[in-house]
Formats: C-alpha cells, structure tokens, sequence
C-alpha cells in the first residue's frame, strides 16, 4: 500500500467550525442534513468538535428514497445510535403514496429527483430555518455558485442572481418569514481534503467506499448496481465486478468505478490519478447540461 503525503489542511476544519457556529448563534431551528454518506459524515464529526464538550445542538434529517444502498443506511443507523442524536428520517414512498410526486418509469427511471417534495415538506413540517449540507464548490458548476449560506425563497427555490455576497466571512443569516437557508460548511474542500480529513480523523465510512465484489451491469459507459430497482435489458448482461463507490445516493443513478481500493490509502491514490470528477458517477447529472441546476431551483439540496 502506497503512502501519500497529502496532508489536510486544518484552516478548512477551522472555517467549517466556525460556519456551524454561526449557524447555532443565528438560527432557531437548524437540521443537518444526513445521508450516511462520506461528506454527511465528515459534517458529523465537524460538529462534534465545534460544540464539544456540549451535544450536537441540532438533529439529522434523512431523506429515504427507499432506493439506497442498505450498507449506507445500516451506517446510517450504527452511528446515530453510537452517538446518541436525534434522526428524523423521512421517506419519498410517502410523497408517492400521497400523490404529491409521480414514480418515474422507464429504463432511467429514479427516485433522486422526487426527494425535493419530501425535503420541502420535512423543512414545513418542523419549521426548519436553516439546513446544513454537504455540498462542495468542486463537485458540480451549478454548486460552484452557491453561497455558504444559500437562501432559498418560502417556496424552497434557489435563484442564483439573488443571493448575498460574503465577503470577509460575513455570513448574513437574516430572512424573510417562510424563507430558509441551505448552509454548505465544506464549500471550499475538494474530494482529496474530505478523504484526507477521514484518514487523519480515523473516520468509520460505509463499506461501498472500498472495493468489493457487486453484481453490476453496463449502461452508457456507466457501471451501475444491480438491484430490483433497476430496468435492465437483455443486451445489458448482469456480471460480478470488483468496484468501491466515489459518492454514494439513490442507487438508481449512482455508478460505481472498478477499483482494488481496500484502504483509505489507496482511495486518496486513485483520487490523485483520477481524470473524471465524483459526480461523474452520478446518472442523474447526465440528464441535461443544467440537470443540477434545475433541481437546485426547484428546491434540491
């Protein structure tokens, strides 16, 4: 196993720290926003440490697709109970069943778009004010141009030409009755600090992150996981792959990578040689060239 001297770089922990301070001292009700994935548990442990030795000041909220990797919600589980937080998990089946969104049908038919109507209505139901994320600057354009603190009109929407500068690290939590804030803590780290912040901080993660054996089959140039979920064609053979996961969502439009990866080690070394960004994975960013951008506006995370 390869050894790399990439080291993080603790001013991004310290800018995290004071951005979920901020939140706590500006806000009523704040949620972080909790998948179980990598940058969801990086959130975790950057809130840990900015109130210790108090509790986390605010509880996790899971949007369920009820499409999601069981290996991400067993995580999920383990380490709200390990650290005794509050989870409210609410799930998308609900929004079918109450026929406020329309299940997709077809071979790219998923659920990743439906979770916007679920989230709204979470955000309603609690009176959440503030919503913090784990959104990256270096994952997508569209991301590129949120705000640490991305205010969101009473109907959830994001609109790019009104929101507030931050300069000097003024962060202006200050709205309207009905509007909220998204706050995106590691806006400034690239995939490279997060896995370099879980090697020093001895992060657990779930195991899809390392390479292991999966049934898969290709779509698009994509490999993506075999599931009941899933509309396979007959000219789309399932095969068993060595494969590890660089972002982790609806396993409908989440691809993986063949990969040996068994240690944080060697992830961080693919990571260095990789041509193709992390949302180059994802299914549900190839719908259109402003797929992200649209969701966003609509209310997306």
């Amino acid at each position: 196993m390869a050894t790399h001297n990439t080291a993080f770089p603790r001013e991004l922990e310290d800018e995290a720290m004071y951005i979920l301070r901020e939140v706590a001292a500006q806000f009523e009700k704040p949620v972080l926003l909790f998948s179980g994935g990598k940058d969801s548990i990086t959130l975790v442990r950057l809130a840990q440490k900015a109130f210790y030795p108090a509790r986390i000041p605010f509880s996790l909220l899971h949007v369920d697709t009820g499409h999601n990797f069981e290996e991400t919600i067993r995580f999920r589980d383990e380490l709200v109970e390990e650290l005794g937080l509050e989870l409210i998990v609410r799930y998308v089946q609900d929004s079918i069943d109450q026929q406020k969104v329309t299940e997709e049908t077809g071979k790219y038919a998923s659920r990743n778009v439906l979770q916007t109507v679920t989230l709204l209505d979470a955000i309603e139901e609690f009176g959440f004010d503030a919503c913090i994320g784990g959104a990256r600057r270096d994952e997508e354009k569209a991301r590129a141009k949120e705000r640490i603190f991305s205010v969101r009109n009473d109907f959830g929407q994001w609109d790019a030409k009104k929101q507030r500068p931050e300069l000097f690290d003024m962060l202006n939590g200050r709205i309207n009755m009905g509007e909220n804030v998204r706050v995106f803590p590691i806006s400034n780290w690239t995939e490279l600090d997060v896995w370099n912040y879980i090697r020093e901080e001895q992060l657990a993660i779930p195991s899809i992150y390392y390479s292991h054996e999966r049934e898969t089959f290709e779509r698009d140039g994509q490999i993506l996981p075999y599931s009941s979920f899933m509309m396979v064609s007959e000219d789309e053979p399932v095969s068993t792959r060595m494969v590890r996961f660089r972002t982790v969502g609806d396993m409908t439009c989440t691809a993986a990578v063949e990969s040996t990866a068994v240690a944080i080690e060697d992830i961080i070394a693919e990571i260095l040689s990789a041509t193709v960004s992390e949302r180059g994975a994802r299914i549900d960013d190839k719908r259109s060239e402003a797929a992200m951008e649209k969701r966003k506006q609509a209310g997306y995370f």
